[in-house]
């Protein structure tokens, strides 16, 4: 059996190593072990297919990590793990312990810059490069872009501002007409006209013919020739006005060339910031992924013959699916509901939406800012505008909510997806900061379901407030298994839920912890310990007549939600010092998730690390009422 080159290369160093006729035989070897890989793992498969000749051929040219190569949101990332020193670990991927699926600074010297969320990369590449030409120093700075990335503003004040300094910043315009969803806009329509390649290469073919007959003196016109041409026929002057040297497009999947022209861009004496404009397929080389709608952007375990994925069945439905299923009903009675994402359809569940009311679903690309006030615009004419956007992608729009939504107080409805922590991505995409950032905003109305049934009613309730916008929460996942209710049962604005009463403590649960809650309530019961719990539904407005009820009958309070400090219990607590509960000597303890960014593994896990189980539930009861803190200082004060 013949070695395999890639069994050869543990560093990029190695694959240097090589000659240039080679590198088409790793590129194949590099594309099996992917397959292989996220056929185990799970997770972002489409995108690193469509990148493994580019991978090699950067690694090939420049001399990482020295030269400092950025990979946009990182899902297409794996195979260059593979090559960087972390093929032995590659199987560990997206688990807990293991390797991120997105880059890491932490993770290695080959990952310059981390990534998950869109359009960062050439913001992050421009500052590297302006800091070696302060510190003198000649290594490369590259950045990986895809066309999808390319749809948000910050690609294009990164571009500007790049191309005023006149840095030396090579970009890759990794252009695979393919984002998460099929990309939307301009941009993506002008990138479209660019791929009009045999009549774009048979053309240019001519032009070079023609240019050579030019004697050398008429050379300097000959160039001058060329770029009109490229300009005209590439549409290049894009790239032209913003200050970058535009080349393209060419064959993303051809290695030997990507190599040749790599090299050329890296000896040039071009003064400011360089663009390649590179056509690559998602999901190139394995075929179920190039039939795939989504070109397997993300998978679970797959059979790599069949290409079929191993997926959890599971009885109730994903809050994703409730969400959009509920919404659906809605707008089918009432004609103002519209809906917005920000390149998500499938991952929000608006996919759905469209199918059924194509008119009135806007997927606005990767510009969540736009989002926002796009939907504030739409709700000063009295349409009901529901913006579904996952919790970290929210926290891009967060001046918008405030400025253009808030201060106004436009009824936009916020549909926050993926709240709380998400399990193998990490946390780049766990939702830990909505509730605190929207609470502290006047006038809106902040939400978290316990379950599907609450979602549904959150969702009714959302569609009658049109005097103030409103925000409701719920997790990646399935739902409990629960029966869903009408469309028509609303939630009292502000009005939380006694949903078991006991003595001494009270627990008040703010979203999807309530199931472990009752877990705790059970265990607690054992020891004769019976539990009040209380599904506050509301982290603004409060109940505060429950609260206060509730903090003035028991010895101990103990408030638990999925998020950060700030939040719900941030919020209780002060409600309870502003009226002088706490002067009676009321125990209170806020439950929350730590202060600490936890990496990626098993959700259920991640919680027990974030002590947010029902068996840390237990404890922090426990120990509550064994303290005798106050106590102990009245002591200490007589002693004295």
């Amino acid at each position: 059996m013949t070695e395999k080159l890639l069994d050869k290369i543990n560093y990029p160093a190695d694959l240097r190593k090589l000659e240039k006729n080679q590198l088409e035989k790793v590129s194949q070897e590099l594309r099996s072990e992917l397959i292989d890989v996220v056929s185990e793992t799970g997770g972002h498969l489409g995108a690193g297919l469509g990148v493994v000749e580019l991978t090699v051929a950067l690694h090939y040219v420049f001399n990482t990590p020295k030269d400092k190569l950025v990979w946009d949101v990182g899902h297409q990332c794996y195979p260059h793990k593979i090559i960087t020193g972390r093929k032995d670990r590659i199987r560990t991927l997206r688990k807990g312990g293991g390797l991120s699926g997105f880059t890491k600074r932490a993770e290695s010297e080959y990952d310059p810059f981390g990534a998950a969320h869109s359009s960062t990369s050439i913001s992050s590449t421009l500052g590297m490069a302006t800091a070696k030409r302060l510190s003198n120093d000649n290594n490369n700075v590259v950045a990986v872009i895809g066309d999808g990335a390319m749809s948000a503003g910050m690609a294009y004040e990164a571009m500007n501002n790049a191309g005023a300094m006149k840095s030396k910043l090579i970009v890759i315009l990794n252009d695979n007409d393919m984002s998460i969803a099929p990309p939307v806009g301009a941009m993506s329509k002008y990138l479209a006209r660019l791929l009009s390649g045999k009549i774009y290469f048979s053309l240019r073919e001519t032009i070079k013919l023609i240019l050579s007959a030019f004697s050398k003196r008429f050379s300097k016109s000959a160039g001058k020739a060329e770029d009109m041409f490229r300009s005209m026929v590439t549409g290049g002057t894009l790239f032209n006005q913003l200050g970058f040297y535009y080349i393209g497009p060419i064959d993303g999947h051809d290695v030997n060339n990507l190599v040749t022209i790599l090299e050329n861009v890296k000896n040039s004496r071009h003064e400011g910031p360089i663009l390649i404009h590179a056509i690559t397929k998602k999901g190139k080389g394995y075929k179920p992924a190039e039939e795939s709608g989504d070109k397997y952007h993300g998978v679970s375990k797959f059979n790599v013959l069949t290409g079929e994925q191993s997926k959890g069945k599971s009885k109730a439905p994903s809050y994703t699916k409730v969400f959009a299923n509920t919404l659906i009903k809605h707008a089918e009675n009432d004609t103002k509901i519209v809906a917005i994402t920000g390149a998500m359809p499938s991952g929000t569940g608006l996919d759905l939406f469209e199918k059924k009311f194509p008119e009135r679903m806007f997927d606005v690309g990767i510009a969540e800012q736009h989002g926002v006030t796009f939907a504030a615009g739409l709700a000063t004419e009295g349409y009901k505008p529901f913006a579904a956007i996952y919790s970290t992608f929210l926290q891009r729009a967060y001046d918008q909510v405030v400025h253009d939504v808030a201060i106004q107080s436009l009824p936009v409805r916020f549909a926050i997806d993926r709240a709380g922590l998400v399990g193998a991505d990490g946390p780049t995409h766990a939702g830990s900061f909505d509730v605190a950032y929207l609470s502290t905003l006047p006038n809106f109305v902040v939400m978290a379901a316990s379950d599907e049934s609450e979602l549904v009613k959150m969702i009714n309730t959302s569609v009658k407030i049109n005097d103030k916008p409103s925000a409701f929460r719920y997790p990646r996942g399935n739902g409990i298994g629960v029966e869903l209710p009408e469309i028509n049962e609303t939630l009292e604005i502000g009005k939380g839920k006694l949903i078991k009463k006991g003595k001494q403590v009270a627990i008040l649960n703010f979203g999807a912890r309530l199931n472990e809650c009752k877990k705790a309530s059970d265990i607690l019961l054992a020891k004769g310990i019976d539990i009040t719990i209380v599904d506050a539904r509301f982290a603004k407005p409060l109940d505060e007549k429950l609260i206060i009820d509730v903090a003035t009958n028991h010895e101990v309070v103990i408030s638990i939600e999925e998020g950060s400090i700030g939040g719900f219990g941030s919020h209780v607590m002060q409600l309870l010092s502003d009226k002088g509960v706490f002067d009676t000597g009321l125990k209170f303890r806020s439950m929350i998730l730590p202060d600490v960014f936890i990496d990626q593994d098993n959700p259920e896990k991640m919680y027990k690390k974030a002590g947010l189980d029902s068996q840390s539930i237990v404890n922090k009861i426990e120990e509550t009422l064994s303290s005798n803190i106050i106590f102990a200082r009245s002591k200490n004060k007589n002693l004295n």
